[in-house]
C-alpha cells in the first residue's frame, strides 16, 4: 500500500539517438584496410555486380593488391584515430551535450555507429536488444540520400526487426540536401575559408559520385546533389562562370554519373583557369576522400595541368553551424514524440 501523499511516477521513455556515417578501418595498415574493404565491397547496395562473379574479382584482383595502396593514404591523413571517427566523436559530443539538458523528460543516449568497421550499427542494435528503448531515431550523416551510403543503415535495421519481440518506436531522417540551415551552414564555410584566404577563379562542389546505371534505375542522389549545388550557389551569390558540380571517388571501369572532378580539373587547368577552391558538401565529416583525393591528389592534378592555385575548404565536421543544423533535424522528431507522449 502506499502511504498517503506519496505517488508513482513514471519511467522515462528510453530513446537511443544514432548518429551514423559510413565507416573506416580500425587501422591504416593493409590488414586492418583489407577487413574493412572486404566488409564494404561485399555489399551488394554498393556492387551490383552478380554476387559469386563479384567475389572472385574481389578476392582475386582487389583484395590482394589494393589495401596496401588504400592503407599507405590512410597513412598520411590519420591522426590518433581515422579522421571521421575523431569527428564523429566530436559531433555525438556536442549534440549529447545539448540534447541532455533540453529534455531531461528523456532517458537520452546519444550513440555513433557506422554501416562498415566499428562502431558497427549491427553490434549497437545487440546491445538495445539487452537493453530495450522506447523510441530509436537514426540520423545517417548522408546528407543526400543514396542506396549507396544511407539505405545499407535501413538494411542492418531491417534484418535486426524481425528477431525483436519488444519493438521501439522507429524513425530515420533520411537525408537533409536542402535544408535551410544545411544550404546556411555550406555558405559560411565559405565565407569563412575565403575571409581568410581569399576567393579563387572557380569553387567546385565535388561530390562523391555512384555509378551512372545506379542513378538509371531509380537511385535519386544526382538529382539530391544537383539541388544542393545550385541553392549553395544561390546563398553565395554566385553566378554560373564561378562555380561547377562534379563526382569524384570513381571505381572501376564502368560509367559514372559526370562530369568527373579529375577530368574537369584538367580541363580547366589547360584552358587557362588560374585557381580553384574545392568542397565536398556530401560529406559530414572530414575523410580519406576529402583529405587526400580532394586535398591532395586533385591539387597535384590541377597544378600539373597549368593551374597556380588550389585549395580545399574542409567538410562541416563539428562546426557550431553544422552541430545546429544535426540538432535541429533531431529536435523535430524528439519534439514530437514528446507531444504524443502528452496527450497520450
Amino acid at each position: 500500500m502506499l502511504e498517503k501523499g506519496s505517488m508513482l511516477s513514471a519511467p522515462k521513455t528510453k530513446v537511443t539517438i544514432i548518429l551514423a556515417n559510413l565507416g573506416t578501418p580500425d587501422e591504416p595498415t593493409p590488414a586492418a584496410v583489407r577487413r574493412f574493404l572486404k566488409q564494404f565491397l561485399s555489399d551488394q547496395r554498393v556492387i551490383e555486380i552478380p554476387k559469386p562473379l563479384w567475389q572472385i574479382i574481389l578476392r582475386l584482383f582487389i583484395l590482394p593488391f589494393r589495401p596496401n595502396r588504400v592503407a599507405h593514404a590512410y597513412q598520411s591523413v590519420w591522426g590518433d584515430d581515422s579522421p571521421m571517427r575523431e569527428i564523429m566523436w566530436q559531433q555525438v559530443a556536442a549534440v549529447k551535450e545539448q540534447l541532455l539538458a533540453q529534455y531531461p523528460q528523456f532517458e537520452l543516449k546519444i550513440v555513433p555507429a557506422m554501416s562498415y568497421g566499428n562502431p558497427g550499427l549491427q553490434a549497437l542494435l545487440q546491445d538495445l536488444t539487452v537493453t530495450p528503448q522506447d523510441q530509436i531515431i537514426v540520423l545517417p550523416l548522408f546528407p543526400q540520400y543514396s542506396a549507396t551510403s544511407t539505405a545499407p543503415l535501413y538494411d542492418v535495421i531491417a534484418k535486426w526487426i524481425p528477431k525483436q519481440r519488444n519493438l521501439p518506436g522507429l524513425s530515420i531522417i533520411r537525408d537533409y540536401y536542402q535544408h535551410p540551415l544545411y544550404i546556411q551552414a555550406l555558405a559560411q564555410s565559405v565565407k569563412d575559408y575565403q575571409a581568410q584566404h581569399g576567393t579563387a577563379d572557380k569553387l567546385l562542389m565535388s561530390f562523391h559520385g555512384i555509378p551512372q546505371p545506379y542513378a538509371d534505375k531509380g537511385d535519386p542522389y544526382p538529382e539530391r546533389c544537383h539541388m544542393t549545388a545550385k541553392l549553395l550557389a544561390q546563398e553565395l551569390g554566385l553566378n554560373e562562370q564561378q562555380w561547377a558540380i562534379s563526382f569524384q571517388s570513381r571505381f572501376g571501369k564502368q560509367e559514372w554519373i559526370k562530369p568527373y572532378t579529375d577530368k574537369l580539373l584538367t580541363e580547366w587547368g589547360q584552358q587557362g583557369v588560374k585557381s580553384v577552391q574545392i568542397m565536398s558538401p556530401a560529406f559530414s565529416a572530414d575523410c580519406l576522400e576529402t583529405l587526400e583525393e580532394l586535398a591532395i591528389q586533385n591539387a597535384e592534378l590541377f597544378l600539373s595541368h597549368g593551374g597556380e592555385h588550389y585549395a580545399y575548404i574542409p567538410a562541416l565536421n563539428a562546426r557550431e553551424d553544422h552541430l545546429q543544423l544535426l540538432l535541429s533535424l533531431l529536435q523535430a522528431n524528439l519534439d514530437g514524440l514528446k507531444q504524443t507522449l502528452a496527450s497520450a
